[in-house]
């Protein structure tokens, strides 16, 4: 769910440095990277060793002092952050945030930090209703600080009010949330396969296509952002393999993207097949170097992915695409039906601007029932939104 979302945990001196271990846990198993940043004081309540253990990352303590395998001060932590978090956060390190002080390793990440930030208060119940922590907050709130507030409870110096941390489980829900505001594919997988296949022809030449795998990229990214655990497999691509994944499986062949794509499916809730596989290969495959001033290619068709998928769906929902270069509607219809498709995606790649290797794309977008949705020319992020949009419609 968070797969490439880089955290950056700021924890500050107080008894509920425990819990941010249970955080950091957490995180890290919803496939998070995570940076912890501790100030002087909460050394007295838990060891860096135990977050860099949890966190598989080294764990910052001093502003100035150079951190020799790991490429990490204020700047560039603040730079790499998907979100910073303070968890948790005492009377203390809110006044500095409030008053723009910067005087050690976590303030200085935190004022020079852009992005999204959630803080977690902990402190006494007296102490957090104490007119000055009080206008700190606000101060904060007003500048668009997030907060996962305080609960009421048992504190550690025995007094019941509100200033108990909140429990880890709410704060990772909230990061989640601020992270990946539409959560409604929590808990599903999905597999989306990009890229063209190649089949080869001799020892040195072979069959492909010009697929850049953009779209799937797209797709991807976009399922990931609505919570969905995403599983990849991918062929030939000049697009950038995306960070948000579960799973990425790189395959050269379509008889290797069909056996990864048989293997994920059963595990997954939903197939979108956005590569370009090839649907030809050729029957013999010379092992040297072919020469002559003529070849002549004897071709045998390759077998059908999403057709594959199609006949062993059940409930499970399957999306295809139609790079089509005429009767574009017609053709697609088809192969919605002999795929066994929930939904077709179609586009002309023969007009200018559009389908391959291009950032957008103008598209059809055809359900089983018959209905159709145009989605006008657009970069492929939105029609990929527009595509879940659909899924989650079915």
């Amino acid at each position: 769910m968070l797969y490439g979302k880089n955290v950056v945990l700021g924890v500050s001196g107080g008894i509920a440095c425990y819990k941010a271990c249970e955080v950091v846990s957490a995180l890290k198993k919803l496939g998070a990277h995570v940076d912890v940043v501790m100030t002087e004081h909460a050394l007295n309540f838990v060891t860096p060793l135990t977050f860099q253990t949890l966190a598989k990352s080294a764990v910052v303590l001093d502003a100035f002092k150079p951190v020799e395998e790991y490429d990490i001060n204020h700047i560039s932590l603040a730079k790499k952050a998907d979100i910073m978090v303070i968890a948790p956060a005492t009377a203390n390190v809110i006044a500095k945030f409030a008053r723009g002080i910067a005087d050690d390793m976590l303030s200085t990440t935190y004022l020079a930090c852009n992005a999204p930030k959630l803080i977690c208060p902990a402190m006494n119940c007296n102490m957090y209703e104490d007119e000055a922590t009080v206008e700190n907050m606000r101060i904060l709130r007003s500048r668009g600080v997030n907060f996962c507030d305080a609960e009421v409870g048992r504190l550690a110096c025995g007094d019941v009010g509100k200033g108990r941390m909140a429990e880890p489980s709410e704060i990772v829900a909230r990061i989640a949330e601020l992270l990946t505001p539409s959560q409604i594919l929590h808990g599903k997988r999905v597999l989306i396969t990009a890229g063209g296949t190649e089949e080869n022809i001799d020892g040195v030449r072979v069959i492909s296509n010009r697929s850049s795998g953009k779209m799937g990229v797209a797709l991807a990214t976009a399922c990931a952002d609505r919570g969905a655990s995403v599983i990849f497999v991918h062929g030939n691509m000049t697009e950038k393999c995306p960070v948000c994944l579960e799973k990425e499986i790189k395959t050269l062949t379509t008889a290797e993207m069909l056996k990864a794509c048989e293997r994920e499916f059963e595990h997954c809730d939903i197939a979108i097949m956005a590569a370009a596989p090839a649907d030809y290969r050729p029957k013999n495959i010379a092992k040297n170097k072919l020469k002559g001033e003529e070849i002549t290619l004897e071709l045998v068709k390759n077998p059908d992915i999403a057709a594959t998928l199609g006949a062993k769906k059940g409930d499970r929902k399957l999306v295809v695409f139609a790079a089509e270069t005429e009767n574009l509607i017609q053709n697609a219809v088809d192969k919605l039906k002999r795929k066994n498709a929930d939904m077709v995606v179609a586009n002309d790649v023969s007009k200018e601007g559009v389908g391959f290797n291009s950032d957008k794309n103008a598209a059809t977008l055809i359900i089983s029932d018959g209905s159709r949705f145009e989605s006008g020319l657009v970069s492929k992020r939105e029609l990929a939104e527009m595509i879940v949009d659909k899924v989650l419609a079915l």
